[in-house]
């Protein structure tokens, strides 16, 4: 008589199938958690960003309001009638405004974001 060896664990196909699906849902687990990590970092990079050009353009909005009391601050260019200055959003971004008073009348030149980066 044969003695059949009663240790081999038996697997079948549902048990196969049922490992396999396990095995997906973990990668699939791991794949999303790690897409959701990085559209945090995204968010949290895109948050900064748009904080710091309104800050900038808070700041570049006081300079004209000084400008317009008659107050010329150091950091503005006065050019004849002409206006300039510059407001840094960050260390490779800046805000670039330029103005004219004529006939009593403030005009905007130019006002807009600037990358040193070329």
């Amino acid at each position: 008589m044969k003695k059949i060896n009663t240790n081999t664990p038996i697997v079948g196909g549902s048990s196969l199938i049922t490992i396999f699906s396990i095995l997906c849902i973990i990668v699939f687990t791991l794949l999303t958690l790690s897409t959701v990590v990085t559209s945090k970092d995204l968010a949290e990079a895109s948050h900064n960003a748009v904080k710091a050009y309104y800050n900038a353009d808070s700041e570049a909005e006081k300079i004209f309001a000084q400008l317009k009391s008659g107050i010329v601050p150091e950091n503005v260019t006065v050019n004849g009638n002409y206006y300039s200055y510059v407001c840094d959003i960050s260390e490779t971004q800046f805000i670039t405004v330029e103005l004219s008073f004529i006939d009593g009348k403030w005009n905007v030149i130019k006002w807009h974001s600037t990358s040193s980066i070329q």
